[in-house]
Formats: C-alpha cells, sequence, structure tokens
C-alpha cells in the first residue's frame, strides 16, 4: 500500500490497487481514485507450450545487421531430443536443405562472444569484433587460416579500436589454443587486407601503459593510495623518452611503486600479473630509475623515502 490524496476524506490516506480491474482505491471512504490505470511493471508469466518450461521471455533475439536474414531465420526445433527420428523426418529433410547460409557466422559471432565473455569485455567491443571479421569474411581470403587465430586477433583489433585494450597474452588465454605468434600474424594479415580495401591506413589506437595499470593493480590486489600513485607516475612517464612498451612500463612503475610501501610485491608475482617477463621489467625499471624523484608523487613518498628504491 501507498499513501494518496483523497478528495472525499481531504487528507492523505492509504490507498490500495485492484491489478484486475486497475483501479486504485481509497481504503477509507472507498472511493476510486484512478480507473483502469496501466500496469508499467514486468508482467512474469510463462507462455511456454512446454509445462516444464519456466522461461517468462515472450519476444525473440535481436536482430543482427550482420546476418543476410537479420538473424530472425527460423529452427524447428528436435522432439524429445529425438535426433535420428527427427532426421528421417520431413520436416527434419526440410530442415537440412535450407541450410542457414550465415551458419559460418553465427558459430564465428558465438566463439567471439565467449572470449569476450571470459575477459569480461563489453557489448560495444563484441559488435566492433563481430563487424571487422564480418569484412574479413566478405573478402574470402581466410579459408585455410586458423579461425581461433583469426577470430583471437579480431578481438584484439576491436579492444584498441574501442580504448580499451588487452595484452595479446590476455587475448591467448581465452583463444581456443591458438598461440600468441599465430594471434600476432592473423592481427597483422586482417589490418594489411583491410588496408588494401578500404585504401587507406586502419586506426588501431594508441596504447598507453594507463590502459593497462588499473587492472594490473586490481590483480595484485593494491591499495587505492598506491593504485594512485602509480597511475600518476604512469602519467608523468609519457613526458619521458623512455622506450619501452607501455605495458612495460606499467609494470616497471608498480614494481617501483610498490617498494615505497608496506605491501611489497615480489617481482615474479608482478609478471604473473602483468605477463612481462622479469628481466624486461627489470630493465624498464632501469630506465625509470634516474627519473624516480619526478615520477613519485610527493604525497605517496618524500625524498628521503626514495632511498629505500632498490639500486638497478
Amino acid at each position: 500500500m501507498s499513501d494518496s490524496f483523497c478528495p472525499d476524506c481531504k487528507k492523505h490516506t492509504e490507498v490500495a490497487f485492484d491489478h484486475s480491474a486497475g483501479d486504485t482505491v481509497c481504503t477509507e471512504c472507498g472511493l476510486v481514485l484512478e480507473a483502469h490505470s496501466v500496469d508499467e511493471t514486468s508482467e512474469w508469466r510463462t507462455f511456454a507450450n512446454e509445462s516444464n518450461d519456466n522461461d517468462p521471455v515472450r519476444v525473440g533475439g535481436p536482430t543482427n545487421p550482420l546476418l543476410t536474414d537479420g538473424g530472425l531465420s527460423t529452427v524447428i526445433a528436435k522432439p524429445n531430443g529425438a535426433q535420428g527420428e527427427f532426421l528421417s523426418s520431413s520436416l527434419g529433410r526440410w530442415q537440412n536443405r535450407g541450410a542457414n547460409p550465415d551458419r559460418s557466422l553465427i558459430l564465428a559471432f558465438r566463439t567471439i562472444a565467449n572470449m569476450a565473455d571470459r575477459l569480461g569485455l563489453v557489448a560495444t567491443i563484441k559488435d566492433r569484433a563481430n563487424e571487422i571479421y564480418k569484412k574479413v569474411e566478405d573478402l574470402k581470403s581466410i579459408r585455410g587460416r586458423n579461425q581461433d587465430a583469426i577470430l583471437a586477433a579480431c578481438l584484439y583489433i576491436a579492444c584498441r579500436q574501442e580504448d580499451r585494450p588487452r595484452t595479446v597474452k590476455e587475448i591467448c588465454s581465452v583463444a581456443n589454443g591458438a598461440t600468441k605468434k599465430e594471434i600476432g600474424r592473423a592481427k597483422e594479415f586482417i589490418v594489411k587486407q583491410l588496408e588494401v580495401e578500404m585504401g587507406q591506413s586502419m586506426e588501431m589506437g594508441t596504447i598507453h601503459a594507463g590502459d593497462f595499470l588499473r587492472r594490473f593493480c586490481s590483480t595484485l590486489g593494491m591499495n587505492n593510495q598506491a593504485v594512485k600513485a602509480a597511475q600518476e607516475a604512469v602519467q608523468r612517464s609519457e613526458a619521458l623518452d623512455i622506450r619501452r612498451s607501455p605495458i612495460s612500463i606499467a609494470a616497471a612503475v608498480i614494481y617501483m611503486i610498490t617498494q615505497l610501501s608496506d605491501d611489497k610485491k615480489p617481482l615474479k608475482d608482478i609478471s604473473l600479473a602483468t605477463g612481462v617477463a622479469e628481466g624486461t621489467i627489470r630493465n624498464s625499471y632501469k630506465d625509470l630509475y634516474p627519473y624516480a624523484s619526478r615520477l613519485i608523487p610527493n604525497t605517496y613518498a618524500r625524498e628521503e623515502d626514495l632511498k629505500n628504491l632498490c639500486t638497478p
């Protein structure tokens, strides 16, 4: 129940909702305050034919402009899982004759969606990866190539273009067996094919160390103060001429920041969290060490505290 103003009682009174008639009734005088109102809340009745199906959904899936029929084709379900009987029936024969021309695309999109879900990527990245794959598939140039590597490369490129980059190692972890080298080759192949098709260079987006930092810090369980200091240090490092990859710089900054905190992180743990080899982190740290006083915020560490940093 809720309160509403009743003109007969001339005060706010409790009202009752008659959902069957759509009426709002004053509980004190019985006056109908509102008639035939529309209930805009969700209706969770089940409209399925099967008695044991509790799915309340009454609509189909969304249309997909990348598919020939928009993804709205009809598929005849197999009764009670009887595969053999279904295939021998007339319905089964017609189902097979009218094979979906987009079957390979649907399987590819499903694989991309599974990889994106395992990495926690948003829907816009999935859609962009689907678009990239559709363009490459239309060129008929991927036959005979590693399909898993092609799909993983599409997802990698989509992440770059949507300014949510992932490392090749992260993509490789969900790529169904495709190696980093195969994904790298597939990425170069896709970019080359699309650039030839478009007649111009393909925009991939710029990678910054800060794109990976918060995710790495979260994996290592760093506190908020350390994360903020690392983010500020990474931003300041962009003004320096450090010829290292953004991922290596992010890993080295994390190593530097954690040395100045009570919760020090072993180099091995940082290497596992970032996917950067321990030797590469050491070399990147060696390049950053001379600029430590310019990188580390004064609010996080004072000048004398920097003496606690390990000498490379």
